[in-house]
C-alpha cells in the first residue's frame, strides 16, 4: 500500500491517501473502511445526456465521487472490494443523497476520512505501507496435473496461480507419453514459482503432495536450474520443504499448517507464530482453563487485573457498526499494550 498523502489533527480527525499496490492491500483496505467513513474514489458511470431536439445518448464517463459509506463487501477469490454509501457532495452528474457503490481496484488511489482514526485504523495502515510486513511463505500443493501457488502473509493467504495439464496415462510401450505431461506439468510449476515468489522476503516455500511427486518435482526443478543456470532456486534451494499433502486443491494448505511438525519447521514465520498461540490458548483451556478467558466481559476483568499475557482478538470485531462496541475493543487492546502483554491480530 502507498500512502500519498496524511491529514490527521490532534483530536485524530483527518482523512488519508492510499493506493492498493498488491491483492494483500485490498484485505487492507476492507479492514480500514467502516460504516460512517467518508470515501472518495474514481469511478465509471453512465451518464444520459438530452439534446435540444429531445433525443437522449448514452455516454460511460469517470468521474469522482465522495460518498458516505454503508456497507462494504470484499470478495477475497476476485480481489473484488465494493462500498455502497450515499453521495455527500455534489456533482456534474450525480445528485447529492444519491446511493452508488465505488469498485475499488489495485492501483487506484482513494481518499478515507474518519472522525476518529484510532489505534488499530493506524497501526493497520502502518502494517500496509511497510514492505517488511509481506508474505514469508510460499507453498506448492499439488497432485498429478493439478497443482495451486499461494503466498501465506499474516493475516490472509494469497492465491495467485492454478496450474492444470491433461497427463496421459501409463500404458505398456506409451511410458514416455506420460512423462512427457508430466515434464511440461512441472515446468509450468517452475514458471509459476520463478514469478510469483520473491525469494528477499521469503523465508520458506512448501511443496506438498501425495505420494512422491513433491520428490519428482523438486529434483527436477534442481536439474532443470542446474542446466539454465536459474540462481535464484538454485540459491534458495534451503528454503523448500517438502511434505505430505492429501491433495493439490487449495484447502490441503490448512491441514498441513495445523500439523506440528510443519510448525516447528516454520518457527521463524509469523503463520506459524499464529498457529502455535492458538494451540497454545486451546491446550490452556482443556488443562488449565483459569488461565484462559474468552469472551469480552470476562477479558476486560482479566485486563482490569493486568493478568493478560497474550490477547489474541479477530479484525472482524473492528469492523464491527456499533461504534461504542468498536472502541471497547480498541481500548481493550490499548491497554493490553500498555501494561506489557502482547496482542495478535487474527484474520477471519
Amino acid at each position: 500500500m502507498r500512502l500519498i498523502k496524511k491529514n490527521i489533527d490532534r483530536g485524530s480527525s483527518g482523512e488519508l491517501k492510499l493506493e492498493p499496490e498488491e491483492q494483500e492491500d485490498m484485505w487492507h483496505a476492507y479492514n480500514l473502511i467502516a460504516v460512517g467513513d467518508s470515501l472518495r474514489a474514481s469511478t465509471v458511470r453512465k451518464v444520459v445526456q438530452t439534446t435540444d431536439t429531445g433525443s437522449s445518448t448514452t455516454t460511460k464517463k469517470r468521474m469522482t465521487l465522495t460518498i458516505e459509506v454503508v456497507s462494504v463487501s470484499y470478495d477475497s477469490a476476485a480481489c473484488a472490494l465494493r462500498v455502497k454509501g450515499r453521495t455527500i457532495e455534489e456533482n456534474e452528474f450525480v445528485k447529492k443523497g444519491s446511493y452508488h457503490t465505488l469498485d475499488l481496484e489495485l492501483h487506484n488511489a482513494f481518499t478515507l476520512q474518519k472522525h476518529e482514526w484510532d489505534s488499530i485504523a493506524l497501526d493497520r495502515v502502518e502494517m500496509a505501507c511497510n514492505p517488511a510486513h509481506q508474505a514469508d511463505v510460499a507453498a506448492v500443493v499439488m497432485h498429478e496435473g493439478l497443482a495451486n501457488l499461494c503466498l501465506i502473509t499474516e493475516h490472509l493467504t494469497i492465491h495467485r496461480q492454478k496450474i492444470e495439464h491433461t497427463i496421459p496415462r501409463k500404458r505398456k510401450g506409451l511410458c514416455g507419453q506420460h512423462d512427457k505431461g508430466m515434464e511440461k506439468f512441472f515446468d509450468s510449476i517452475i514458471a509459476a514459482i520463478i514469478k510469483h515468489i520473491n525469494f528477499q522476503i521469503v523465508k520458506a516455500v512448501i511443496i506438498a503432495s501425495p505420494g512422491f511427486i513433491k520428490d519428482q518435482f523438486y529434483q527436477y526443478m534442481l536439474n532443470k536450474a542446474t542446466r539454465e543456470d536459474e540462481r535464484h532456486l538454485l540459491e534458495n534451494r534451503n528454503k523448500f520443504i517438502l511434505l505430505h499433502s492429501s491433495n493439490g486443491f487449495k484447502h490441503a494448505l490448512t491441514e498441513i499448517l495445523q500439523d506440528p511438525l510443519v510448525l516447528n519447521r516454520l518457527s521463524d514465520t509469523k503463520a506459524a507464530e499464529e498457529m502455535k498461540l492458538l494451540d497454545q490458548f486451546m491446550h490452556l483451556l482443556n488443562d488449565e482453563p483459569e488461565k484462559a478467558y474468552y469472551g469480552l466481559e470476562v477479558v476486560e476483568k482479566a485486563n482490569q487485573s493486568q493478568a493478560i499475557e497474550y490477547l489474541l482478538i479477530t479484525d472482524e470485531l473492528f469492523r464491527n457498526i456499533d461504534f461504542n462496541k468498536r472502541r471497547r475493543y480498541v481500548q481493550l487492546v490499548d491497554s493490553v499494550k500498555d501494561s506489557g502483554g502482547v496482542v495478535r491480530l487474527f484474520s477471519r
